[in-house]
């Protein structure tokens, strides 16, 4: 079978070259040129494209059928919540994170569940079927009807999919697959993105859901899922420390359902568990209370959570202080300082500030603003926040405490806890009274920083 013809296509201004060149002839950018499958006349003119769109001609929205498609659950309830409700038929998933966070145990343990009810299969370029096996015995799933097949070459992957006909395939992983129109090596970007275009044609042409595994590098750029995000329906991305036994999986690009959903599981010997209460992950068990720590209630995407922020506030020992933020943006952290410095007379440029979100999760959200700023003042002064307190609020830059989205179910997410103060800005009083919970509203910070302490 003769290959097609390919070209060197550059990344910055589109110019083809017949071969590789350090630089671009079109536009003079270094290193920007990858390897591309040439597109012919035949191709260019047929149906290379046609599976991603019904027919050729032009509707009007008005007309167009929006109806819901129908979702496959996995049976694991917080990756049907990240994915927003299950499987879609046709489409495809991207989950990516470091080697050896658990994605491949995640996959294998969701096709187990499903493929009582559907026909599925395990693509692996990675393991041989015998360690597929050896894993599964494991994790006490060696009994489940999951179809097997170790296989890197795309052209022969999809001669087998086109003849079994699934209806759920993982490929793992997308970067030891190789297609033979192109020369580079398997794990290059031209065969990463050549490979996951041609498995995406297949799914939407004949409503396959596909689940790719992509590792990602240090950078997350060469050859790791940030060259496929364009092209795939859902990226989920893996996090978490391969030292904890903790491991969260979110979404940050979803065509059908909501972004930064959330999904907490834990690592054991049988594999990955369900965390039904993640705010117990992200809460330390004081005896008593203890100066510089903070409980903030965070939204990540329809679930409230809560987490303990923790501050140390030390006389600096050099003449530039340090500022150092773990799981909080380090920027918004020397923000907040010149805040509470300017609004509310307390001011720390001599002192070392360390803020620290405990669990290792991340918070990008800026609720976070007012429960960093009290657990600083509290380390400070040295005196702990009263017991069963919770805060959220988002800080200005003159002062004021602004209000977050979906403070009620916050609220009454701390209450069902076990919590019983709560600050949070006035906008975002409670119309109710909250059973067992007094909430204290307020408009600046330095009204916060005095109900607090």
């Amino acid at each position: 079978m003769a290959k097609d013809k390919t070209v060197y296509s550059c990344s910055a201004c589109g110019g083809l070259s017949p071969k590789w060149q350090g630089q671009c002839p079109s536009c003079g950018e270094w290193n920007s040129l990858s390897e591309t499958v040439a597109e012919t006349k035949a191709s260019a003119s047929g149906n290379r494209f046609a599976a991603l769109a019904a027919d050729g001609q032009v509707r009007q929205l008005a007309d167009v059928d929006a109806e819901e498609l129908p979702r496959t659950a996995t049976g694991i309830a917080e990756l049907d919540r990240v994915l927003g409700g299950g499987l879609v038929p046709g489409g495809v998933v991207l989950i990516g994170g470091d080697p050896g966070i658990g994605k491949s145990t995640l996959l294998l343990q969701a096709l187990t569940r499903l493929a009582p009810s559907r026909k599925v299969l395990y693509v692996s370029g990675e393991e041989s079927a015998q360690q597929i096996a050896l894993r599964a015995k494991r994790l006490n799933l060696a009994d489940a009807p999951v179809s097997l097949f170790a296989e890197i070459g795309l052209e022969r992957i999809l001669t087998m999919l086109d003849r079994e006909k699934p209806q759920v395939v993982v490929i793992d992983s997308i970067q030891t697959m190789y297609t033979e129109a192109l020369t580079s090596a398997p794990g290059s970007v031209a065969q990463v993105r050549e490979c996951a275009a041609q498995l995406t044609r297949f799914a939407k042409r004949h409503g396959t859901t596909i689940l790719l595994v992509g590792h990602v590098t240090k950078e997350g750029a060469l050859a790791g899922p940030r060259v496929l995000e364009h092209i795939v329906d859902a990226v989920l991305y893996f996090e978490g420390d391969t030292h904890s036994s903790f491991r969260l999986i979110r979404a940050i690009k979803n065509r059908f359902g909501a972004v930064n959903e959330l999904g907490v599981f834990a690592m054991t010997d049988k594999g990955l568990k369900e965390v039904a209460n993640p705010s117990a992950l992200f809460l330390s068990q004081h005896k008593e209370p203890v100066s510089g720590s903070c409980v903030l209630v965070t939204q990540e995407g329809s679930r409230p959570m809560l987490v303990e922020v923790q501050a140390l506030v030390d006389d600096a020992h050099a003449p530039q202080p340090r500022r150092l933020a773990v799981g909080v943006e380090q920027n918004r952290l020397a923000l907040l300082l010149a805040v509470l410095h300017r609004h509310a007379g307390i001011a720390a440029f001599d002192q070392d500030v360390f803020i620290n979100a405990v669990g290792g999760v991340r918070i990008s959200e800026p609720a976070a603003d007012l429960a960093m700023l009290l657990a600083i003042v509290s380390s400070l002064k040295d005196r702990p926040l009263p017991h069963k307190l919770v805060v959220f609020g988002e800080v200005g830059l003159a002062g004021e405490v602004r209000p977050v989205q979906r403070g009620q179910e916050r609220l009454r997410e701390a209450a069902k806890l076990g919590f019983t103060h709560a600050i949070v800005p006035k906008a975002n009083r409670p119309r109710q009274p909250i059973e067992g919970m007094t909430v204290t509203a307020v408009e600046r910070l330095a009204d916060a920083v005095g109900a607090a302490l």
